[in-house]
């Protein structure tokens, strides 16, 4: 089964368990379109380069624009339809900035570049371990699983915000700043989600999600950390912020 499809699975199957279920059908919505813009762009020519490929397939954000316009929140519904009616040469500038400096509020350039930056995994220069190695993007949240069979505990890997590719991270780190201080570093989980956390930093005061796969293994770190919207208010009543924002806006 292919990685949109294990989203899509996940999150219709949360979406009829939590009380976040609205957010999962739009959701579950979004990452469909995805899936078809991913499926698309793998029978196209592409080169890698956006401004080269933007062409190629530049139409299919309809796909998402339809998604947001039919279950979407009125904010996000008034965008599509403004960008459905902008001219090309305007889309593709929007399109090419987020690409070049990547920003958690462009959620329609981010949703609809996501499935492209998985298909070009071509490193970077980067020598910053908090940054995705193959784009430089911001981690989206951490996960952990057992690589090994006889590991005791799991590794810790990074996903990354823009491209979704993952990365391996050391367990007690600040994904943000790198403070590396035990003390420093916060965490907070609830019996309802036992499986996600609060990964917080008291020096940089920002933080992300982390997802247990050696609690929960068939969890998908990417919806099961947009289904633990709740954990995201006591992060930001404690004086936290998050180091990138998910699709949800959260």
């Amino acid at each position: 089964m292919d990685f949109w499809q294990k989203q899509i699975d996940r999150a219709q199957e949360l979406a009829a368990s939590v009380i976040t279920n609205e957010l999962l059908v739009f959701y579950t919505r979004l990452l469909q379109a995805q899936r078809e813009v991913s499926e698309f762009l793998r029978t196209t020519s592409l080169t890698g380069e956006l401004a080269q490929d933007l062409p190629l397939f530049r139409s299919k954000l309809d796909a998402i624009l339809s998604v947001v316009e039919d279950v979407g929140p009125p904010p996000l519904v008034e965008q599509s339809r403004s960008l459905k009616t902008a001219a090309a040469g305007d889309v593709d500038k929007m399109l090419l900035a987020y690409w070049a400096t990547p920003s958690d509020t462009e959620f329609f350039a981010k949703s609809f570049l996501q499935p492209y930056g998985r298909l070009f995994e071509a490193r970077t220069e980067t020598t910053d371990e908090k940054r995705c190695p193959f784009c430089g993007g911001k981690p989206q949240l951490s996960f952990l699983q057992n690589k090994e069979t006889t590991a005791e505990s799991g590794n810790r890997d990074l996903m990354c915000a823009k491209c979704l590719s993952t990365w391996p991270f050391r367990r007690v780190v600040c994904a943000n700043c790198g403070e590396e201080d035990p003390a420093r570093l916060a965490y907070f989980q609830t019996t309802a989600i036992d499986h996600v956390r609060i990964e917080a930093c008291d020096t940089c005061k920002h933080y992300l999600k982390g997802v247990d796969l050696t609690r929960l293994g068939i969890a998908q770190p990417l919806v099961d950390e947009v289904a633990a919207a709740p954990l995201d208010l006591w992060a930001t009543e404690h004086g936290y912020k998050k180091i990138e924002l998910n699709l949800i806006g959260l």
